[in-house]
């Protein structure tokens, strides 16, 4: 009776992970949220103060976020990149900037050098404060 207990929990931890390889996106790609796709490589983007968003689509946080980062994507298209990086569909990201906790935001200035980091939810007001601190009008 324990072999065979043994036995399917064995199969099922199996099937489990399967399954959640099988649903994860493993390329490596950054999201505008105005719908613009790019290699995560290309960021920060270059010769651009670029403000980067790393969370998830389905993180509370995140999803109030969501909004802000569209509207400022617009508002700055062409002065500023403002991008988000999705972590739980790609968690390399995260792991080569090094976050804690999402959401987190990285202001780079033009040269791709980080001059802020933010950890949770960070308003329309504060994001637009730190890009005109860093020359974006």
């Amino acid at each position: 009776m324990k072999k065979t207990i043994i036995i399917i929990l064995v199969a099922v931890t199996a099937a489990l992970g399967y399954y959640w390889l099988s649903q994860r996106d493993s390329s490596a790609v950054a999201e505008k949220p105005g719908g613009t796709v790019q290699a995560a490589g290309s960021v920060p983007i270059k010769s651009m103060v670029t403000m980067v968003d790393l969370g998830a689509d389905r993180c509370i946080p995140c999803k109030m976020m969501a909004p802000i980062l569209e509207s400022l994507e617009k508002e700055y298209r062409g002065r500023a990149a403002i991008v988000f990086l999705d972590v739980w569909k790609d968690p390399a990201p995260a792991k080569h900037f090094g976050i804690r906790a999402i959401p987190t935001q990285i202001f780079f200035d033009a040269n791709g050098k980080e001059v802020a980091r933010h950890e949770g939810f960070l308003s329309k007001e504060a994001i637009v404060a730190q890009l005109k601190a860093m020359g974006v009008e």
